[in-house]
């Protein structure tokens, strides 16, 4: 590690190297997402001020937006008082952040002892992901 990472020792990585990310609209304070990072998703999302995670599920990095053209450009970078989440401010380009083509991930909400979907798809995950 060089010394220019020394910084990365300030966070509380889990056992299996990752940190819980939450990432936030910086213009709407909304959440978007919520997301992992390892040592080199937080490195290059510092680097490129755009945001990089790990994929528990497919096991490998990914550059937010790399299929869709909806990167996420990082604002601002926070760690929590335990040292084990990061909260992300970014600029969320297109719009969208989910990858079922909603503005972000939370649009099921639990009203009446159900789950409702309260927000509508922008563009369909057909259009988004061609391949």
């Amino acid at each position: 590690m060089s010394m220019s990472d020394i910084w990365l020792n300030k966070i509380n990585w889990s056992d299996d190297g990752l940190v819980q990310v939450v990432a936030q609209e910086a213009n709407s304070k909304k959440v978007l997402m919520v997301a992992w990072m390892n040592r080199e998703a937080l490195k290059l999302t510092v680097e490129t001020s755009e945001a990089h995670y790990w994929s528990r599920s497919r096991k490998k990095l990914w550059h937010k937006g790399e299929e869709s053209g909806h990167v996420q450009k990082v604002k601002e970078i926070h760690l929590d008082c335990d040292e084990d989440v990061l909260l992300l401010a970014v600029e969320q380009v297109g719009g969208i952040s989910c990858h079922t083509g909603r503005h972000n991930c939370f649009f099921n909400k639990f009203e009446n002892g159900q789950w409702v979907v309260d927000a509508p798809v922008i563009k369909s995950p057909g259009e988004i992901y061609k391949k």
